[in-house]
């Protein structure tokens, strides 16, 4: 199956996640013939530039390149400093000093650097999270002739993205895994489930509309083409194989996950994201008001995950998670996306049987 807005076979989106992945899943991916991606928000421009030289020695169809388009937060000293007061009987506890004020290993904005990777590498798709870059950038992504896609979250930010021309909005609902893509509103209570907002969405906008939260098998992805979809974003169900690049803690956290296991927390950057509750999680949040805003939280954080993942432990670490952790499978990334069409085939061969008026 193909579209024009989708240059891969099979109308699945492997979701790009950052910390967790390298080229190994986009490759993976992209040789069963769905869309691998690369996350890009963590990367320097050399780094991306060498992974999607990497990918592409090796992928066997298109591959997304995934930017984060955030505006930087202003310095607030007082607000860190809270922050820090707030971990401080965890760095007591772990034996450590409290970190002296420092940028963290944040998540960088799409700039003018990034756009001049994309034109020299041009990838088939480039996705956006938050929003889009200004007119400025997207253009220069355009002349690439890139297909854009971007996330939201609700109607009114899906009527925006598609008055901005993307090729394809991602639907993304209250299930998925890792941050929310909103940028019209910070309230994260508003945002609907799948059911609720792929249908409405699909009904506003003239653009392709891409599925994303809580799809994890074949059932999942019947659904979305039945409410509209015409293709679906997958994350989650990809963090269970070899490919990803998680801790053995996360892991395991997966493998134990239930259906109410998660929650959106913003401890781990300052921005609500669905994780797995871990101590962390527990003892801070999920939500606290003097987490730094996005990413500047994820400094003081750091320290505190890197001594306790030394030790075998997920207690400070994100432990990003759908909310269909459950259905996922230890599968390799490429068998699991031919699985993933095949069974939605079945399922919806099963639907028009069922469905089929009788006489």
């Amino acid at each position: 199956m193909s579209a024009d807005f989708l240059p891969s076979r099979l109308p699945i989106v492997q979701a790009p996640m950052a910390g967790a992945q390298g080229v190994d899943l986009c490759v993976a991916v992209a040789g069963a013939g769905g869309l691998g991606s690369l996350p890009a928000a963590m990367l320097t421009p050399a780094a991306l530039r060498e992974q999607i030289g990497a990918a592409r020695a090796r992928a066997r169809g298109p591959i997304n390149v995934n930017f984060f388009c955030h505006a930087p937060p202003a310095p607030d000293p007082a607000r860190e400093a809270a922050w820090r007061e707030e971990l401080a009987a965890d760095y007591a506890a772990a034996g450590l000093e409290p970190p002296a004020p420092r940028a963290g290993p944040g998540r960088a904005p799409f700039d003018a650097a990034m756009a001049e990777v994309v034109e020299a590498t041009r990838p088939e798709v480039v996705s956006f999270h938050f929003g889009l870059p200004d007119e400025t950038l997207l253009a220069r992504v355009r002349r690439t002739g890139a297909k854009i896609y971007s996330s939201a979250t609700s109607v009114a930010e899906a009527r925006w993205l598609d008055a901005r021309g993307v090729d394809a909005v991602i639907a993304q609902g209250a299930e998925a895994g890792g941050h929310r893509g909103m940028f019209l509103t910070d309230d994260i209570d508003a945002q609907p489930g799948l059911f609720a907002l792929l249908p409405q969405v699909v009904d506003a906008v003239g653009a392709p509309v891409i599925a994303a939260g809580g799809i994890a098998d074949g059932r999942g992805i019947a659904a979305a083409f039945a409410l509209g979809a015409r293709a679906v974003q997958i994350g989650t169900a990809y963090l269970r194989t070899p490919e990803a690049t998680i801790s053995a803690a996360h892991r395991r956290a997966l493998a134990d996950a239930r259906d109410d296991s998660t929650r959106l927390t913003n401890l781990f950057t300052g921005r609500p994201a669905r994780g797995l509750v871990n101590r962390f999680v527990h003892d801070h949040g999920p939500m606290n008001p003097r987490a730094p805003a996005f990413p500047t939280a994820t400094a003081a954080v750091a320290p505190l995950r890197a001594h306790w993942e030394a030790q075998g432990s997920g207690d400070y670490s994100p432990l990003w998670s759908g909310q269909a952790a459950a259905l996922a499978r230890e599968e390799d990334a490429g068998a699991l996306t031919a699985r993933l069409w095949r069974d939605a085939g079945a399922v919806a061969a099963a639907l028009g049987s069922f469905l089929r008026p009788s006489s």
